[in-house]
């Protein structure tokens, strides 16, 4: 848990950049299915190697596991994104509801093994059950067009990116009281 304390600010900026991607979305709901695509591959990668990189720094974390899983699930979706840009809506709309519905049982199930030694960790069940509602939100109303689609993912990525923020924080804190904060100095 200490490795894992120490980089809480991957967590941190992770959240920030959702969060700047969901205010981006809901800014310019009318950007074309190109950019829309791009978006969505960009922040597969992203959130793929954040969580890739907090698994490979957490080595000695109970539960690493699933954050590798879900690391190369992003980093999958997102290449298969870039490959294929040409894919239709509703393609896609069925691409993101898959990966936030699985990433979010994957979250939800990290939250469960970090529950022994995390005190928040409560954070990341709400943002997988919060993947979980996002995806199954895009299952539900699969016509409503890539315009709600963008307006979707900008309020889940705006929503989720603050849960991320406040968990980084929260192990920002862990890290201060075990003395192993290395922004501040302290390893």
């Amino acid at each position: 848990m200490l490795m894992f304390s120490r980089y809480w600010w991957m967590v941190a900026l992770r959240g920030l950049l959702l969060l700047l991607l969901g205010v981006a979305a809901i800014t310019w709901p009318g950007a074309t299915l190109t950019v829309l695509v791009l978006w969505i591959g960009a922040g597969f990668l992203v959130n793929g190697a954040f969580a890739l990189g907090a698994a490979i720094v957490g080595r000695d974390v109970q539960g690493r596991g699933w954050l590798v899983l879900d690391g190369l699930l992003g980093i999958v979706a997102g290449i298969l994104t870039f490959v294929y840009p040409g894919i239709t809506g509703l393609v896609l709309l069925w691409l993101v509801a898959g990966w936030a519905i699985v990433s979010g049982v994957l979250q939800i199930a990290a939250a469960v093994q970090f529950r022994k030694v995390i005190r928040g960790e409560w954070l990341l069940g709400l943002a997988g059950a919060l993947a979980i509602l996002f995806g199954v939100l895009l299952i539900a109303r699969p016509a409503a067009g890539l315009l709600t689609l963008t307006l979707l993912i900008g309020w889940f990525a705006l929503f989720y990116g603050v849960v991320l923020i406040a968990l980084g924080f929260r192990l920002r804190g862990l890290a201060r009281r075990l003395g192993s904060d290395p922004l501040l100095g302290r390893t």
